[in-house]
């Protein structure tokens, strides 16, 4: 019996020091991806590309972002065909194939995997039996789609925020809420209120700002979108003021969205709109985290929001909303810092995850 499960024991290791070499063999044979944040390269025939399948695709990729200043697009596309598709161009970190085929496919569906050419990678391939149905499918799951490739960058940016982030903004969180938060390094500057933190990267172009603050949890009214716009107007016309006594900071409210979201399991709430300088020509967009910590009943809300009138916002915005991500209420485990990404097979007509 002790000699059976002495060779079980080095069976089982051997097989797991294959596993192990297996994959680190791959991580090395495997280059770079390569692409910036938000880059899409397309694979599709340059003829169906131009026609209404093509089309309906590039539409969806080409949605504006919402709540910024100014229209910006979603996505950075790019496209080739197969034939181009080399080793040159099939390293890019986010590629969509587009696979039409009548003998193989009776029914529309899109499914993903990671890092086939390269690492960190996401392919995520649409088959269908014929161009009018390709159509259909994009244009009825275009959330989905977006939502996916959007996600996809976000827990990337959050990686590399694990490598590398503020050390003051993580000092901060945890000082006054007890909480973690990642925050872009360069974020370094501060100032500290009752229940409240804002952090800013102190820089003459593209400003990028985090701010921290809590307050008692009501119940089910804490989480309408007038009660959060209010709370958000009190805490920043208190703790940001402007240049001079009459200039504070506010929301406006005509452009500001709230939705419920899911993170880490539990409910939270978006905010994501315009804010201004009132008496000032200040202004930029903000998106915000809304959570309910229960250990201490409180309200605690992360927000991001950015000043940058010479450049395009996009890019500084959601790598923004990636650190909100990798917010941490006390008790909650580290580790679960991804803004997640089920796997999900999408179908003519249904969803399965």
């Amino acid at each position: 019996m002790k000699r059976k499960l002495e060779y079980r024991w080095a069976l089982w290791c051997g097989v797991w020091m294959v596993i192990t070499l297996l994959a680190a063999c791959d991580r090395l044979t495997k280059p770079t991806s390569s692409g910036r944040p938000y880059e899409v390269l397309v694979v599709v025939d340059d003829q169906l590309w131009q026609r209404p399948a093509g089309r309906a695709l590039f539409d969806v990729l080409d949605t504006d972002v919402p709540g910024l200043p100014q229209p910006e697009r979603s996505f950075r596309i790019s496209q080739t065909t197969q034939k181009r598709f080399s080793q040159v161009l099939n390293i890019f970190r986010t590629i969509i194939k587009v696979d039409i085929d009548p003998t193989q496919y009776t029914q529309t569906k899109m499914k993903f995997t990671r890092d086939v050419y390269a690492r960190p990678q996401v392919v995520l391939t649409i088959q269908s039996p014929n161009e009018k149905d390709f159509a259909a499918f994009v244009k009825k799951n275009s959330r989905s789609i977006i939502d996916f490739l959007v996600k996809v960058e976000m827990n990337r940016q959050i990686n590399e925020l694990e490598e590398k982030h503020s050390e003051a903004v993580s000092q901060l969180a945890e000082e006054i809420f007890k909480c973690q938060l990642w925050a872009p390094a360069e974020i370094k500057s501060y100032k500290k209120g009752k229940d409240f933190f804002w952090a800013s990267s102190n820089t003459a172009s593209g400003l990028v700002n985090i701010c921290m603050y809590s307050y008692p949890y009501e119940g089910p009214r804490t989480f309408n979108k007038q009660y959060v716009l209010a709370k958000r107007d009190s805490v920043m016309k208190a703790n940001i003021p402007g240049t001079e006594p009459r200039m504070y900071m506010a929301t406006d409210t005509l452009c500001t969205s709230v939705k419920p979201i899911t993170v880490k399991g539990e409910y939270a709430m978006e905010t994501r709109g315009l804010w201004k300088m009132e008496h000032d020509a200040m202004g930029g967009p903000f998106v915000s985290h809304s959570r309910v910590d229960t250990l201490n009943n409180r309200v605690v809300v992360a927000e991001g929001f950015v000043y940058a009138p010479e450049k395009m916002k996009r890019g500084l915005i959601r790598r923004l909303e990636a650190a909100l991500y990798t917010l941490c209420l006390p008790g909650e485990q580290a580790r679960e810092l991804k803004a997640s990404i089920p796997e999900v097979s999408v179908v003519a007509g249904k969803e399965q995850e």
